[in-house]
């Protein structure tokens, strides 16, 4: 039996001997493959090759990060407020080389948007979002994502509690950075 399962293997192998080990059968053509055929730019990762969807990688061609936070829990949960802040300052220090200076120039920004006049505070926000992702990306500072997307849902909801949320989570990044 177990030289009739040799043969076998050989005989899918072909002359060359580089099929794929013991099997049933020819190899599946590419369409016939799970995850195969998906036609042009289908779900192939930034190279044009399916290793960006094995890697774990996003639309964007970014690895994923953690799950957003949500701002109805950060306004009503303190708890839930420090947990995140302490995600994103561990996130920062595996992932990121950004300077304690650059999120507290970023800190400054979020107490000033806070204090605008409310008439004005939302259009303040949208600046600092745009703030926001510039330094992200002139400096690399991927653990931030989940700050720019929490930003643009506060800036849609325009709620006072929303932006001192914020700014009370951005505060604590800073502290726990330190």
């Amino acid at each position: 039996m177990a030289e009739e399962q040799q043969q076998q293997a050989k005989e899918n192998r072909g002359p060359a001997g580089g099929g794929r080990g013991p099997g049933p059968g020819p190899r599946p053509e590419r369409g016939d493959r799970p995850g195969g055929g998906r036609g042009p730019g289908g779900d192939r990762g930034p190279r044009g090759d399916d290793r960006g969807e094995r890697r774990g990688f996003g639309d964007r061609g970014r690895p994923e990060g953690p799950p957003e936070i949500e701002l109805d829990k950060l306004i009503s949960d303190s708890l839930y407020l420090d947990n995140q802040a302490h995600a994103i300052v561990s996130r920062m220090r595996d992932m990121d080389s950004g300077t304690k200076s650059q999120l507290r120039r970023l800190y400054s920004a979020v107490r000033r948007a806070v204090r605008a006049p409310e008439g004005e505070r939302q259009h303040e926000f949208v600046m600092l979002r745009a703030r926001l992702a510039y330094t992200i990306a002139r400096h690399g500072l991927r653990s931030l994502d989940q700050l720019e997307k929490l930003l643009l849902q506060v800036t849609r909801k325009n709620d006072t509690r929303g932006y001192e949320r914020f700014k009370d989570l951005f505060e604590a990044i800073v502290a726990y950075n330190e």
